[in-house]
């Protein structure tokens, strides 16, 4: 899916900067120049400033996201003007639709920095026939500490989630990125270790926490993250169960993009377990919801999508990845599914389609 996304967004960008140059050159801003040569290639080089410029106070990758919200904009302002002036039958001004779609264009990308930067608090409640009591559950996933914020900042927003004084915090992959430094990865866990939940903190593997390059890129690996979440007192489920307090249980899978031989089927992690217990699954990618409502587990906490993070992508991903949902809830059978939008981004700093969140999860006796 992510190839696909990433082929189509370089093209895009790429169009779009072809589009954002031939409108700079028509804007009237190189009128003065007198060869059309000269006029184009100063339109060029102006769009190239600019550009530059965003990489340099972003990324690339931010950049091409500016890039094609912009082209956008400007192609919905002429679209509208093509429309006004047979309408109205009336020459208007581009200038003054460029400036509405550019002013339009910041605002929209203004109000996306601030959802992706920001912190809310997406509640559910859940009913069960179970014997389980009020059980509230604390749910974050994809912090990618150091990407859109430090290991400091996921302390801070780790207090505003201890104000809801959960039962339990699960976190649903994706704690830390393939450029997460270490010292982050140490401020994060040690963060976790001062949090306080009854029954405790249960993590399970995402794609980005083990690394896909060699340890050395980021000074640790998947075996001391696991030692140091473990070390702050955070439980690590790989493909594993843990009964609390006679009540519920909770189910740590391996990540899908782990690998099939390294993964175990969802029936063989229910198998022997006692079906009158509440059973909540950690499972970072939602793309196995056909054997999770086999086994008949009660709850599937997941992340990995993002939410969609920027609009339309929330209905494009559907169509082409092998997700079973992209966020929030879902009911199939018995099984309730939630895809939590994350709790910060991974490599985009804005969220146009959804905000950062975490979950707060009230499972109640019917």
């Amino acid at each position: 899916m992510w190839l696909v996304i990433f082929a189509v967004s370089i093209l895009s960008g790429v169009a779009g900067l072809i589009y954002l140059a031939h409108k700079t050159g028509r804007s009237g801003l190189f009128d003065r120049i007198e060869s059309r040569a000269l006029s184009k290639l100063a339109a060029y080089a102006a769009v190239a400033l600019i550009v530059a410029l965003l990489v340099f106070v972003f990324d690339v990758t931010n950049t091409i996201v500016i890039v094609i919200h912009v082209a956008v904009f400007l192609l919905a302002g002429d679209l509208v003007r093509v429309i006004a002036s047979r309408v109205t039958d009336a020459g208007l001004s581009s200038r003054i639709f460029d400036l509405c779609a550019v002013s339009i264009c910041f605002i929209y990308l203004l109000t996306g920095w601030y959802l992706m930067h920001g912190l809310w608090e997406s509640d559910y409640t859940l009913l069960t026939g179970k014997h389980t009591g009020e059980l509230r559950i604390a749910q974050i996933a994809d912090s990618h500490i150091g990407c859109g914020f430090s290991g400091e900042g996921f302390a801070k927003r780790l207090a505003k989630i201890q104000e809801t004084q959960p039962d339990v915090l699960v976190i649903t992959g994706d704690f830390v990125d393939d450029d997460t430094m270490k010292q982050d990865m140490l401020d994060a866990c040690a963060a976790l270790g001062d949090f306080s939940a009854k029954y405790g903190i249960f993590f399970c593997f995402g794609n980005h926490d083990r690394g896909y390059y060699s340890k050395e890129r980021r000074g640790y690996g998947g075996e001391e993250l696991k030692a140091e979440l473990e070390r702050n007192g955070v439980t690590v489920l790989e493909d594993e169960s843990i009964l609390i307090d006679d009540r519920f249980y909770i189910i740590g899978r391996e990540d899908a993009g782990y690998g099939d031989s390294k993964r175990k089927a969802m029936s063989e992690l229910t198998e022997g377990l006692d079906n009158d217990k509440y059973m909540i699954v950690l499972d970072h990618q939602p793309v196995d919801y056909d054997a999770e409502e086999a086994a008949g587990v009660d709850l599937v906490l997941s992340g990995h999508t993002h939410g969609g993070q920027l609009f339309p992508l929330e209905y494009i991903q559907p169509l082409v990845s092998s997700n079973n949902a992209v966020r929030g809830l879902t009911h199939r059978g018995n099984t309730d599914f939630i895809v939590t939008d994350g709790i910060s981004d991974w490599a985009i700093k804005f969220k146009t389609g959804c905000r950062s969140e975490y979950n707060l999860i009230t499972v109640k006796e019917q």
